[in-house]
């Protein structure tokens, strides 16, 4: 059980910290250039990113993270580890609803908007931009709680 729980808090780790630095990627180098070009080919190329970003290695990493934060936080409870654990459901909890929620309420439909033509990038960018700074520091508080847990474990 002790292996088991290791496994996962480490895997949970590794996939939190990978979008995290995605978000961090989009936050601090990705929209700024796409802001600093013509805003019809920001828009292009982001569409474009909507499109290729929908693939196994994201969804996978993307959706494993909080499951395998979950496991790792039910596995250390049972185990015993009463603090650990509950550090590993809180990350969960975090990148559910900083990430996760997040995604699906605010950055996603803004995806959806920008492919249909509904809002231009002057209307899209700051707002997305401003979720993806929330979803990129949910991330980064899973993986200090993880790193925690383990830690502490």
């Amino acid at each position: 059980m002790d292996v088991l729980a290791a496994v996962a808090a480490i895997v949970a780790l590794v996939l939190n910290g990978l979008i995290a630095g995605l978000f961090f990627a989009f936050s601090v180098a990705v929209m700024p250039a796409l802001d600093a070009i013509d805003q019809d080919q920001a828009a292009a190329a982001m569409r474009s990113v909507n499109q290729k970003i929908l693939n196994r290695v994201f969804l996978l990493t993307f959706t494993l993270a909080p499951v395998l934060s979950l496991a790792a936080g039910v596995l250390l409870l049972v185990s015993g580890a009463s603090l650990p654990g509950i550090l590993a459901l809180a990350a969960a909890v975090v990148y559910f609803v900083g990430s996760i929620l997040v995604t699906s309420v605010v950055n996603v439909p803004l995806n959806n908007a920008l492919n249909d033509g509904k809002v231009d990038w002057a209307g899209y960018s700051p707002r997305w931009t401003r979720w993806n700074h929330l979803r990129g520091w949910a991330c980064v508080l899973a993986v200090a709680l993880l790193g925690t847990a383990l830690h502490l474990w």
